[in-house]
């Protein structure tokens, strides 16, 4: 959950009271805030991010070219017509009309057909799979982004809280001065750290107009869209075990199923340029017409073979084999340096997370009421009241670097496939 502070007490709050209690600043051009939940986010990015078009429009041209794999060789026709003319001689042959019509059709050899079709779909399904890694990537991205813009918001939020705190200790200070209960050297301390407390909020708020711009990229979100999220941080599970997560990943991710369907793809490149190297031969047939007989023939024409034994091809297929086989090697090795990364980082940051909720944040919410139950009964000064609050917010800071930490590493799992994904709403 995202945590709200009201006065020392920490607490949490639903995301339409978040948002009244945070409004950051927006640029006067852009219209009214459009609320966005993660889900929405998600379908945003899915339908509009440019980079699953690419992937779709990568599987239809594959599709395409699967298709003309399974097309036969298209037969050729040839009509010829012409005059023919007698020459000076004993026995001329007779001047009139000459044609000629031939029709040839390549033989293709059943196994190079079936070796270039396996070839063909087994490329279908690598784009395929490959366009699912990409929506999964995409996916997360997006929920990055989403996260990252509540999390500023939610700095803006301690940030305004303290600013807040540091005015009223700005007044009450200045009060006492001019009655001269305290030194002026109160009051120079209790506006320098008010100029600094200010300074925070418009640094938070520049850090979530920068998440927001952000955000509207990663899910192609209008130009001009004022975008308001409102969401909260998925609740704390329990990891498998790390051994289970990994045999998960490395059986079910679809960068793997691409590895190994590329490796059958150019294992089937290589029986193709293996059984191109028997001869395909051509079918003809023949009629002419000429002025004094006509006569047909057919036959079959036999390349041969002679120089050019394919043993480029079939080398460039056989490098291709190894090198898909080292492609999915080292992305077996990519993922599982990313889920082991990703499964320390959960548990590192929730570990973190319960010893700041349980101890850290409530010692130092204790400190600074103490400190200002002093400072209003005269036993302590606004210095030890500002170093409690600092305290505190650095406490804070911490607990939410923590959280996002957890949400962002809990996200990469299930980009790696290691965990399913939360149900949208």
């Amino acid at each position: 959950m995202l945590l709200q502070s009201t006065g020392g007490a920490r607490a949490a709050v639903p995301p339409a009271q978040a948002q009244a209690q945070v409004q950051p600043p927006l640029p006067s051009a852009q219209g009214a805030p459009v609320a966005l939940s993660l889900a929405d986010a998600l379908e945003m990015a899915e339908r509009n991010s440019p980079r699953l078009h690419e992937a779709s429009a990568t599987t239809l041209r594959i599709e395409a070219g699967a298709r003309s794999a399974r097309a036969y060789t298209n037969p050729s026709l040839e009509v010829f017509e012409g005059e023919q003319s007698a020459k000076p001689i004993a026995i001329p042959g007779i001047p009139g009309l000459l044609q000629h019509y031939a029709v040839y059709q390549t033989i293709e050899i059943p196994r190079e057909r079936r070796a270039r079709r396996r070839a063909a779909d087994l490329a279908v399904t690598s784009s395929q799979s490959a366009q699912r890694a990409i929506s999964l990537s995409v996916s997360v991205d997006a929920k990055h982004a989403f996260y990252s813009a509540l999390r500023r918001r939610e700095e803006i939020a301690h940030a305004q809280e303290n600013l807040q705190l540091v005015q009223d200790l700005r007044r009450r200070v200045e009060v006492e001065v001019n009655v001269g209960e305290k030194g002026r050297l109160e009051l120079t301390r209790a506006e320098a750290e008010l100029a600094r407390a200010r300074f925070t909020v418009r640094s938070a708020q520049l850090e979530y107009a920068n998440a927001i711009a952000l955000l509207r990229a990663v899910i192609a979100a209008p130009a001009d869209a004022n975008l308001d999220p409102e969401g909260e941080l998925e609740p704390r599970i329990a990891l498998p075990p790390l051994h289970q997560m990994r045999e998960q990943v490395l059986l079910l991710h679809p960068a793997v199923a691409q590895s190994q369907a590329d490796i059958q793809a150019a294992r089937a490149t290589l029986d193709r340029e293996r059984a191109l190297r028997i001869p395909q031969p051509i079918a003809f047939a023949e009629f002419e017409n000429q002025p004094d007989l006509r006569f047909w023939r057919a036959g079959i024409t036999v390349p041969i073979p002679l120089w050019d034994r394919r043993q480029g091809q079939i080398g460039e297929a056989k490098a291709a084999i190894s090198q898909s086989t080292a492609v999915l090697d080292q992305r077996r090795l990519e993922l599982v340096s990313a889920l082991e990364r990703a499964y320390e980082q959960y548990q590192l940051a929730d570990q973190q997370t319960t010893s700041l909720e349980s101890g850290s944040l409530r010692a130092a919410e204790s400190a600074v009421d103490a400190a200002k139950a002093a400072y209003r009964f005269g036993e302590r000064g606004i210095v030890e009241v500002l170093d409690a609050q600092r305290v505190l917010q650095g406490v804070r800071g911490d607990l939410l670097d923590a959280q996002f930490a957890r949400q962002s590493a809990l996200s990469d799992l299930e980009e790696l496939g290691a965990i399913a994904p939360k149900a949208r709403p």
